[in-house]
C-alpha cells in the first residue's frame, strides 16, 4: 500500500535513501559495503543484484531482443529502448533550471550540473585531470596507456572514442552536415560551426593574461601560451627542428622525405603547404590582395606589403 500513499518505511542509516520494501533497502545497503555477490566467468564484472548480471551477459552474447521499429538500433534492455525512443520523439523530460540545458535522462542532467556547481569527482592518478564522469576518467586513462581501440578500416587512424572514429570517417564520405548560414562554410563538427560562427560576430572569448592576443577557441590560446613558456613539445627525430603543434612537425617531416603532395593545375609547381598552393594560385589569377594606403602598391603576401611600407 506504501506505493499509493507514498509511504516509505525503510531508510538508510548512511544516507537519505527511502523505499517501500526491507529487501529493497538491503539490496540499497550493498552500495555502502561495497558488496557485489553476482560475478561474470567470462570477464572481472561484478553487481548487486542478479538481475544487472543477466543484463551484462547479454554483452558477451551478443543478444540484443529489443529493436527500434524506426531505425536500426538494437539494444539488451526495455529501458534502454525507451530513452532511445525519445530521440526520435524529441522528448527532453529532464531540464537545468540555471541553464536551457535539457535531456533525455535524469542521469545526464545529474551529470550537466555537475558543469555549474564545477564538480570534478574523478580524478587521474597520473596527471592533474579531472572530470564529471567514470567514463571520461577511463577514456583519460588510454592517453596514457597509448591504448587506441577503434580503428578505420580504410586508413591507418586509431582513436580512443567510437564517436571520434564515427566523426573520422566522414571525412572519407566528405558528409558535413554542419554548415553557416551566412558563407558556404560547412563541417563535420557541431562544436567547428560554433567556433566558425564567432568569425561572422567577431566574438574572442579566451585572452592572453601576458600579451593582447585574443582567440575563438581554447585549444588556441593553450597554443599561443607555448609562445610565452618557450615549450616546443614536437622534435624532430632527423635536425634539431622542434615546434608547438604535431602538425607542423608532421608538416616539416616533408622536408626530409620530400613529399609535396599540393600540385598547381596551370604550371608544375609543387608545395608542402595547402597555404603555400593558394598563395601561388593568386599568381595566375593576378589577385593581389594586400595594397599600400600610401601609394598604389599591391601584393600578394601580406609580409611583401609590411617589407614594402618601411620604404614609406
Amino acid at each position: 500500500m506504501g506505493i499509493h500513499t507514498g509511504e516509505k518505511p525503510f531508510s538508510c542509516n548512511i544516507c537519505e535513501y527511502q523505499c517501500i520494501r526491507k529487501d529493497v533497502l538491503q539490496r540499497h545497503i550493498k552500495i555502502h559495503t561495497a558488496e557485489k555477490p553476482f560475478s561474470c566467468n567470462i570477464c572481472e564484472y561484478k553487481c548487486i543484484e542478479k538481475r544487472y548480471l543477466q543484463k551484462h551477459m547479454k554483452i558477451h552474447t551478443g543478444e540484443k531482443p529489443f529493436s527500434c521499429n524506426i531505425c536500426e538500433y538494437k539494444c539488451i534492455t526495455n529501458s534502454d529502448l525507451q530513452r532511445h525512443m525519445k530521440i526520435h520523439t524529441g522528448e527532453k523530460p529532464f531540464s537545468c533550471n540555471i541553464c536551457e540545458y535539457k535531456c533525455i535522462t535524469k542521469s545526464d542532467l545529474q551529470k550537466h550540473m555537475k558543469v555549474h556547481t564545477g564538480e570534478k569527482p574523478f580524478s587521474c592518478n597520473i596527471c592533474e585531470y579531472k572530470c564529471i564522469t567514470k567514463s571520461d576518467l577511463q577514456k583519460h586513462m588510454k592517453i596514457h596507456t597509448g591504448e587506441k581501440p577503434f580503428s578505420c578500416n580504410i586508413c591507418k587512424y586509431q582513436c580512443i572514442r567510437k564517436s571520434h572514429l564515427q566523426r573520422h570517417m566522414k571525412i572519407h564520405t566528405g558528409e558535413k552536415p554542419f554548415s553557416c548560414h551566412i558563407c558556404k562554410y560547412q563541417c563535420i563538427r557541431k562544436s567547428d560551426l560554433q567556433s566558425h560562427m564567432k568569425i561572422h560576430t567577431g566574438e574572442k572569448p579566451f585572452s592572453c593574461n601576458i600579451c593582447e592576443y585574443k582567440c575563438i577557441r581554447k585549444i588556441d590560446l593553450q597554443r599561443h601560451m607555448k609562445i610565452h613558456t618557450g615549450e616546443k613539445p614536437f622534435s624532430c627525430n632527423i635536425c634539431e627542428y622542434k615546434c608547438i603543434r604535431k602538425i607542423d612537425l608532421q608538416r616539416h617531416m616533408k622536408i626530409h622525405t620530400g613529399e609535396k603532395p599540393f600540385s598547381c593545375n596551370i604550371c608544375e609547381y609543387k608545395c608542402i603547404r595547402k597555404t603555400h598552393l593558394q598563395r601561388h594560385m593568386k599568381i595566375h589569377t593576378g589577385e593581389k590582395p594586400f595594397s599600400c594606403h600610401i601609394c598604389k602598391y599591391k601584393c600578394i603576401r601580406k609580409s611583401h606589403l609590411q617589407r614594402h611600407m618601411k620604404t614609406h
